[in-house]
């Protein structure tokens, strides 16, 4: 026996094909509360899409941890044997909802994770830095990416103009404009945790951690040119490699592994190791392997589960904490910012949002609570009716913090050119072809002031940088 059609409301609907009217020809009568229920939920059925990120796709997964870093974390979450369920969300950064897939950007690789302590959210990128290390100028990178306030279009010399302003972008810019910065598929990028994070043992030890993860699959990438054809027929190319490649059971796998750095070493290291532009050298600190990482589910519904998810670095477990990166301090802040005011005030009641331990809050109200409630006299802290209270075991070691509070100039001393000229330096022939007529192609229609003021960065890199881009440009 099929279903019966009804209201939200659960009356039964007797024609869902016809309006109520007065007379065959007559005007609508407002009595028809399930016409107006029908479009009022229309008009709301789109929530406000992410500022950044906004296009992504995403699939549920499990981590596998097959190797012992007790010594480093008491996570459980990270102890060997430990198989936790997860969802993985991919995205392009500068793109709204509808973007192409294949276009030229940094991807998303935010992850959420179901743990025994609650939620674990690693929130990276497919690239281990940033354009930026300070978070006030976040805001204005952003701008610079989305559309001219007068023309609403995309602006390659707004890009180039706070780039070239901005020496600290140019290791990630590099990155951006090689052949890297147009993956083939989201089966075939690394992710990066990006950010300096810190893990602690069952001794009240910290250590700093970068979290890694490395595609199974082989890095490939595409041609500005191949994915120009991409995209003349197939708007949802990685969307649909994702899905279809899951549902068919080829199920993509990234090899996860850290990089660990004693408090010490951090001390004396000769760069700063919270800085968001800035990668640890493997050959001083050494990827350690952990686990592996499996995709093998896709969503039901992609709105509930994908749109909806909500992933943020404020959540994590005992044995994985914080680090004094600016850029994750501020990301600690806006991100739940963020989903409160795009999804709502109690996003993380939603089944793709909700962890899998019974939570215990003294949070009360607001919009859309479909919690049990709290009708015990233990609705506030501390109280004397057996509510829930504080666990000191969990407490973290001190953190060390000195200095005077001032805005320090964050480019002062500060080398930027480096490690992009290493990374520069790694590239074959033909990859270096591809960064300078890349390049050349993102700098169409920018002024030539705007222009030479980057080729000036990309001297400070290396001569021959400056000359491949100069030649590109035809200069």
């Amino acid at each position: 026996m099929s279903k019966h059609l009804t209201t939200t409301a659960g009356n039964p609907i007797a024609d869902n094909q016809n309006s109520q009217t007065a007379g065959a020809r007559g005007p609508l009568l407002m009595q028809d509360y399930q016409l107006i229920e029908k479009l009022a939920h229309q008009n709301r059925e789109r929530i406000p899409e992410r500022t950044v990120h906004a296009n992504g796709s995403g699939a549920y997964g499990v981590l596998e941890i097959t190797e012992d870093i007790s010594r480093y974390t008491k996570a459980k979450v990270l102890q060997k044997g430990e198989k936790t369920r997860m969802l993985l969300r991919f995205s392009t950064v500068a793109g709204e909802r509808g973007a192409a897939d294949a276009e030229r950007d940094v991807r998303g690789f935010a992850m959420k994770y179901y743990t025994k302590e609650g939620n674990w959210d690693l929130v990276g990128n497919n690239t281990p830095v940033f354009f930026i290390r300070d978070p006030y100028k976040f805001p204005d990178f952003i701008h610079t990416q989305k559309r001219h306030p007068q023309t609403n279009v995309r602006s390659n010399t707004a890009a180039w103009d706070f780039w070239s302003l901005s020496p600290e972008s140019i290791h990630q810019v590099t990155i951006l404009m090689s052949d890297r910065g147009l993956p083939k598929s989201y089966r075939h990028i690394n992710g990066y945790g990006s950010h300096t994070y810190s893990l602690i043992n069952d001794k009240n030890e910290r250590f700093w951690v970068k979290f890694h993860f490395k595609t199974r699959q082989g890095i490939q990438t595409l041609t500005n040119r191949e994915a120009e054809a991409i995209v003349a027929k197939d708007r949802e190319s990685n969307q649909r490699d994702l899905y279809e490649s899951i549902k068919n059971g080829n199920f993509p796998q990234w090899d996860f592994q850290i990089q660990i750095m004693s408090e010490e070493d951090a001390k004396n290291a000769p760069f700063n190791p919270f800085d968001l532009t800035k990668v640890w050298p493997h050959k001083d600190y050494p990827v350690i392997p952990v686990g592996v990482l499996t995709l093998n589910e896709n969503p039901k519904n992609y709105f509930n589960e994908i749109e909806q998810a909500s992933f943020s670095p404020s959540n994590v477990v005992p044995g994985i904490g914080f680090s004094p990166d600016k850029m994750l301090q501020a990301r600690i802040l806006s991100y739940p910012d963020a989903h409160r005011y795009r999804v709502g005030t109690h996003y993380e009641m939603l089944p793709v949002n909700r962890p899998i331990v019974e939570v215990n809050t003294y949070n009360a109200d607001g919009a859309m609570n479909f919690s049990d409630g709290n009708s015990s006299d233990a609705y506030y802290e501390p109280n004397s009716f057996g509510g829930p209270k504080e666990d000191s075991s969990f407490l973290e070691p001190p953190l060390a913090i000195d200095g005077d509070a001032n805005r320090y100039d964050h480019r002062e001393g500060n080398d930027d050119f480096s490690q992009t000229r290493a990374l520069f330096e790694l590239m074959n022939e033909s990859q270096k072809e591809q960064l300078f007529n890349n390049i050349a192609e993102a700098m169409k229609g920018v002024p030539d002031e705007i222009v030479n003021r980057q080729i000036e960065l990309f001297n400070k890199v290396s001569p021959d940088y400056a000359k491949g881009v100069k030649k590109a440009l035809g200069k």
